[in-house]
């Protein structure tokens, strides 16, 4: 499991960024389509003065790592997973 440090800023927390990006790509423009890149950016930017460029790089690898999101070429897209999906192992 991971847990957040408990003196750290939650606002720039991976986690809480990529929740933040899912929300993004759950919205209605972007709900099921491959998007481009600077337009989530855009949207993520202005969410927080606190972010920045490295974070949403960051938070987009981790997402991409656990298999939230997919991409093609400079555009990415929300990966809707069944209710019944088992959780992904990474150490086998």
């Amino acid at each position: 499991m991971i847990l957040p440090h408990p003196e750290s800023n939650l606002k720039i927390n991976i986690l809480v960024l990529g929740a933040s990006i899912i929300k993004i790509l759950n919205r209605s423009p972007f709900k099921g389509k491959y998007v481009v890149i600077d337009d989530v950016l855009e949207k993520f930017l202005k969410e927080d003065k606190d972010r920045t460029l490295d974070l949403f790089l960051d938070t987009l690898t981790f997402l991409y790592c656990i298999g939230n999101i997919e991409r093609k070429e400079y555009k990415i897209k929300l990966i809707k997973r069944e209710g019944n999906s088992q959780q992904i192992k990474l150490f086998d």
